[in-house]
This record gives C-alpha cells, sequence and structure tokens, in this order.
C-alpha cells in the first residue's frame, strides 16, 4: 500500500460575500482545503468527512476528485451538505457563520471492523501522517471521535493540528482552550495563526505561547501571521519566515494551504511516520527554513486568487 497522509474533517460549501454585494459558492472546509492542497502538490491523502447526497455534496466531491483526494467509506452520511457563509472586508479577510453538521464515518473510528476493500482506502497502520483540527475536533459529536482517532494514531503515524478557531460555532473561548491544549499535547506538529491565538490568550506574545506548546508533545509549533509571514519553535530554536509580497485577492483557505505545505515539507525531508518521530524531534533550523519558507509560498498563492484554491506543484516549483 502506497503511503498517504489521512485528514480528518469538515468539507462544506463557502458561500462568499463580497463587499461589492456579489457572492459565490465555492467548495472548501479547513481539513478539506488541507486534503485539496495535499493532492495539488501530488501526494496520495485520503479525506474522512461528512458530506450529503446532494448537490452541494456532488460539488465537493467532484472538486476533491479533480485534485486526486479519496473519500474515506462513509463519509456521504450526513442528512445534508455543511455550508460556511464567509463575509469578506475590503482587505479579503473573511468572517464566518455556519450551518454545520459533524461527525467521523464510522469507517475511520479506531477498530472499525471493515471490509478488505475499505481498509484499503481508510487509515489504519499505512497512513503517514493523521491530520485534524478547526471545527471536527471541537464540534461534539465528531470531536470525541477526532479525539479517538488521533489517540490512535499515534502509535503509527505522525499527528498534526491546526485549531484554526471559529468562535461563531466553538463557543466562548474559556471553554475552547482547554480542548485545543488537550489536542495540542497530542499532536506532533501544530499550526496555528496569530489570530487564533489572540483569541485563546488575549493579550499573550503568539510565539511565547508556541513555546509553551512545545515545551510538551510537540516537535514543531508553527505560527503564521499572515502577510508578515511566520514563526517556526522547535528544539532547534526559533526560525521566522518573511512571506512573498502579492495582491490578495482573499485569504479563504491560505492557513489550510500552508498547512498542507507543511506537512508535504515534512514528508519530502522524510520526517513523517512514527517511526520517523525521533527525527522529526531532532530537526535543525536550516530544514525547518526550507519548509516554512516553501510554506509561505503556497500560502502566498492561495491568497493571490478566489477561494479556496491553492496551487499545484508545478506553480510552486515556477
Amino acid at each position: 500500500m502506497s503511503p498517504y497522509v489521512l485528514a480528518v474533517g469538515e468539507a462544506l460549501v463557502d458561500e462568499v460575500h463580497r463587499p461589492d454585494g456579489s457572492s459565490a459558492e465555492h467548495p472548501g472546509g479547513s481539513i478539506a482545503n488541507v486534503a485539496l492542497t495535499l493532492g495539488r502538490l501530488s501526494r496520495e491523502v485520503r479525506l474522512a468527512t461528512w458530506l450529503g447526497a446532494d448537490a452541494r455534496g456532488d460539488l465537493v466531491r467532484a472538486w476533491l476528485a479533480d485534485s486526486d483526494v479519496a473519500l474515506v467509506p462513509g463519509s456521504d452520511g450526513a442528512e445534508r451538505t455543511s455550508v460556511a457563509v464567509a463575509t469578506l472586508d475590503e482587505s479579503g479577510s473573511a468572517t464566518y457563520d455556519f450551518d454545520l453538521a459533524w461527525r467521523v464515518p464510522a469507517e475511520a473510528l479506531p477498530g472499525a471492523d471493515t471490509s478488505a476493500e475499505a481498509s484499503a482506502q481508510v487509515g489504519g497502520s499505512a497512513a503517514l501522517a493523521v491530520h485534524t483540527g478547526s471545527i471536527a475536533a471541537i464540534l461534539e459529536p465528531g470531536a470525541t471521535e477526532v479525539r479517538q482517532v488521533l489517540e490512535a494514531a499515534r502509535t503509527t503515524s505522525t499527528t498534526t493540528y491546526d485549531p484554526n478557531a471559529r468562535p461563531a460555532i466553538m463557543g466562548p473561548a474559556e471553554e475552547v482552550r482547554p480542548r485545543v491544549e488537550a489536542l495540542v499535547q497530542l499532536s506532533d506538529v501544530v499550526k496555528v495563526s496569530d489570530e487564533d491565538l489572540g483569541w485563546l490568550y488575549p493579550g499573550a506574545d503568539p510565539v511565547s505561547v508556541a513555546r509553551d506548546w512545545q515545551r510538551g508533545t510537540p516537535a514543531l509549533v508553527v505560527v503564521t501571521f499572515g502577510g508578515k509571514g511566520a514563526v517556526a519553535v522547535s528544539d532547534a530554536g526559533a526560525v521566522e519566515a518573511v512571506a512573498p509580497r502579492v495582491e490578495v485577492v482573499d485569504t479563504v483557505g491560505a492557513g489550510d494551504s500552508f498547512m498542507g505545505a507543511l506537512i508535504d515539507g515534512l514528508w519530502e525531508h522524510d520526517l513523517l511516520g512514527a517511526d520517523r518521530r525521533e527525527a522529526l524531534n531532532a530537526v535543525d533550523a536550516a530544514t525547518v527554513q526550507q519548509i516554512l519558507d516553501r510554506c509561505c509560498a503556497v500560502a502566498a498563492i492561495t491568497v493571490s486568487r478566489a477561494g479556496a484554491n491553492p496551487p499545484r506543484r508545478e506553480e510552486v516549483s515556477r
């Protein structure tokens, strides 16, 4: 079986409203965007999600298939496909409102009794990395199932997490914070935005929070600062990358494309898989710098065009 990444979380339709009054629907969802980025970077990736057998679900399925993202069996069990209403301001930044239902398909849960065909498509021991985050890791009943998947995955896989906070649906920060911290401590790699940390820890320095998190389980914690770039914290110290200057169309999916590129970069440097955990913990600053610079390049391409539309590998190479 070929090595791959298993992404566990929401796929939905973004209903985007622009300042000029126009609107459009784009497939999206934080975890689906990460999976899509990996597929476009020519990585084998499988998505365990929760879609309806409806027109919006068909739109999402076609979008994923076009980028070679395989769906875990059972991912079409929802009554309807979820929707996120994204309202853009003049700078292209988005605020969100959600109509969302979520749970992990049974075939992706630890100990699931699957057929040989399904087992070849799900996660299991062959996954080099298991990624989750955002709404899927907080919204019940799926959040408890996500935690079970992440706990089980640590014996075989690198675990990665992006809180990607959505206050409109997650609840008060003081309730969400301990749940995020618990997931951080189940993860080898964490990516988090400065905005998320500002919501979770008002007034705290984002890099200081990253250092606190990294002293626990994670080998690597990356803080993104939008157009200013990113800072990664590991045992090798802090590494900073500057974002390329581009004309921003909107920021939809930018953080997710950064996360996908981060997993891709770790794969490129043979740092994925539970058997590579010691090497990941010992990663040097030069390697982190290479990975971080490329993540910033991928995110810059994404913000230069509308919707969650990450680049393909050949675009990044150019």
